[in-house]
């Protein structure tokens, strides 16, 4: 009989986690090197990274698990390594990751320093029990501030200078060492129930395959699961036969069995919607073990409606959109109808990358045409007899003056800044309603500033100002924390006298005048012309506050003819005039994918 016990005290899981750009794949890549996991010739950059979208904005998206092998003293030891995303938008991925393992490194960027979001996720790994190493990477780099930047880690985690390592993911320095580090310092998993005749594991992602259907990523946490074994989840009590077993190395390899300690995968073969969910405990169905707590429900922050651009695709999208929630729990959505846009669906985010990166992957991986909604978040509306609802689309929020109160989410923030760049911060805060709190010197005269803001404000461009305004070294993490009374109106966009509701949003009273003309502005150069005359108009506060006019293009119906009475020109020129006229009055204006994407964005066509 196997001992689960001899097989995982040499098991050590853990993951890496740091703010975006630290350098977390880099170093992926030198331990999956180092530990031969993959060979010199298809070794590449960002090796992890699976998505295009990944590789072009350099940024990790989603989690990946990888099993590495390593000898240290004579002992082999496998190191289960899940590496993480550091945009505060995947942080969901982040918490799931955590729960799967018992320790973290903790990977500070030598020439950045301790940012807003190590700060998160070095709390998110507390408080969950891990171990923590903490690792300076980019210490060949030219700008590293090593020493200033070691003395910020000790002085955060409250540990000796000495007990940092410090590591170059570009050159391989110090990643051998770090290794033995984990395996010295990360405890081996056990079992809460030893030696049981049953098995549970915890899902902590998944995927789906036309062929295979719903394939689990899991942490087996006592048994062991075999291929072929009788599996129950417990959520949901959907039965299914372990089709496949198997491991990450980075590519999927079947294996007979995954025990204790290990993560892998299962093929379940399950194609119905909706029966596995990330959280769920799996476990044998002969013999079934309490379930784990799993994961709380994400919230999502930002909300926007996608409607395919021909109704003709809309069973691709709702396809399209079921596939992407096994690969990404964090992203909701339900159906909603628009009487200009027809059947769609009304979705939740994590934030703005989130929602641009959803959109790029529709259109990328399942060739939709999109029109996408200005981005919003939920409101809730005080009616005058008392009644109140939430409204989560700026299109369905109330006329001005038919309602009595509207209350908005806020959130508490830290931003983390050098000194210098503290006087631009304080007066985009003030542009976008902050309240500013405590603030503390932290390390190398930077500054860590708690404010806290109105989630509508957050969202209105404030990380990118903000990253402006400090020439991209400031750092911002924030939670939501309650909900306050908030000044808003509603912000329409008509075109030829039609209101566009996708281009509508809620913006704050007292700038409701300058956002319509930015708005009216921005779609009047990005708007194709049009055969007849078009005008763009902002309403908000009941009134027309921006106006601006395209001129009609202008075919040359006269260039066929060659001399002759003038009035034959005269008759032509009447014509078409009467034709426009006919068109203004029964024609719509076709508006293409890329001007709602321009929209959207607002000043960055990038």
């Amino acid at each position: 009989m196997i001992c689960l016990v001899d097989i995982m005290k040499n098991i050590r899981n853990f993951t890496i986690i740091a703010h975006i750009d630290h350098g977390k794949s880099t170093l992926a890549d030198r331990m999956l090197e180092l530990t031969g996991t993959i060979e010199a010739r298809k070794m590449k950059d960002q090796v992890l990274d699976n998505m295009d979208l990944e590789r072009e904005r350099g940024i990790t998206i989603k989690m990946q698990p990888v099993r590495m092998q390593y000898r240290s003293n004579e002992e082999a030891y496998t190191l289960n390594l899940i590496d993480t995303p550091g945009h505060i938008d995947f942080s969901y991925e982040v918490s799931r990751a955590l729960k799967a393992v018992e320790g973290s490194i903790l990977l500070v960027d030598a020439t950045q320093g301790v940012q807003a979001q190590t700060l998160t996720v070095l709390a998110m790994a507390r408080e969950l029990g891990l171990v923590i190493i903490p690792v300076l990477s980019k210490i060949d780099s030219p700008l590293a501030r090593t020493e200033e930047v070691g003395e910020e880690v000790a002085k955060l985690l409250e540990c000796d200078r000495a007990s940092i390592f410090e590591v170059s993911g570009k050159t391989g320095q110090g990643v051998e060492k770090l290794l033995k580090e984990v395996i010295a310092r990360i405890p081996p998993p056990h079992e809460a129930f030893p030696g049981t005749d049953s098995a549970r594991a915890l899902i902590f992602d998944f995927q789906y395959s036309n062929h295979k259907g719903v394939i689990v990523f899991v942490r087996v946490l006592d048994g062991m699961i075999t291929k072929g074994s009788l599996l129950t989840l417990i959520q949901t009590e959907e039965r299914f036969g372990a089709i496949e077993t198997g491991i990450f190395s980075p590519a999927p390899i079947p294996k007979d069995s995954l025990s204790a300690g290990e993560i892998g995968y299962i093929v379940t073969g399950i194609k119905k919607a909706g029966a596995a969910s990330v959280g769920d405990t799996i476990t044998l169905t002969k013999a079934p073990l309490p379930a784990l707590s799993g994961y709380m429900n994400p919230r999502p922050v930002v909300w926007a409606s996608i409607y395919p651009e021909s109704q003709d695709d809309f069973p691709f999208l709702r396809s399209a959109l079921s596939k992407l929630k096994l690969s990404d729990p964090s992203l909701s959505y339900e159906e909603e109808t628009s009487g200009t846009l027809g059947r769609g669906f009304r979705c939740g985010f994590l934030g703005m990358l989130h929602l641009e990166i959803i959109s790029e992957r529709l259109r990328r991986e399942f060739d939709l045409d999109l029109v996408v909604a200005t981005p919003s978040i939920t409101y809730e509306v005080e009616y005058a007899d008392g009644k109140k609802k939430i409204i989560y689309s700026p299109a369905l929020f109330p006329d001005h003056g038919t309602y009595k109160e509207v209350r908005e989410p806020w959130v508490s923030a830290r931003i983390i800044t050098p000194g210098a760049y503290l006087g631009g911060i304080m007066q985009i805060l003030h542009d976008h309603e902050a309240e500013t709190g405590n603030s503390e010197t932290f390390g190398d005269n930077r500054v860590s500033l708690e404010v806290q803001m109105p989630l509508r404000e957050l969202m209105r461009n404030f990380f990118d100002e903000m990253k402006s305004v400090s020439s991209g070294f400031a750092s911002l993490a924030y939670e939501i924390i309650d909900s306050r009374k908030a000044d808003v109106a509603r912000l329409d966009i008509l075109v030829a006298e039609e209101v566009m509701p996708a281009f509508s949003r809620v913006v704050s009273s007292r700038r409701a005048d300058l956002e319509a003309k930015e708005a009216v502005d921005r779609l009047y150069k990005v708007l194709p012309r049009q055969l007849f005359v078009v005008k763009i108009q902002g309403k908000a506060l009941g009134r027309i506050v921006a106006s601006q006019t395209i001129s009609a293009l202008r075919k040359d119906v006269t260039a066929k003819l060659y001399g002759g009475d003038i009035t034959r020109k005269m008759k032509l020129l009447e014509k078409q005039k009467k034709g426009k006229k006919r068109m203004k009055q029964g024609g719509k204006v076709h508006i293409p994918q890329e001007v709602f994407l321009k929209m959207i964005r607002g000043g960055n066509d990038s």
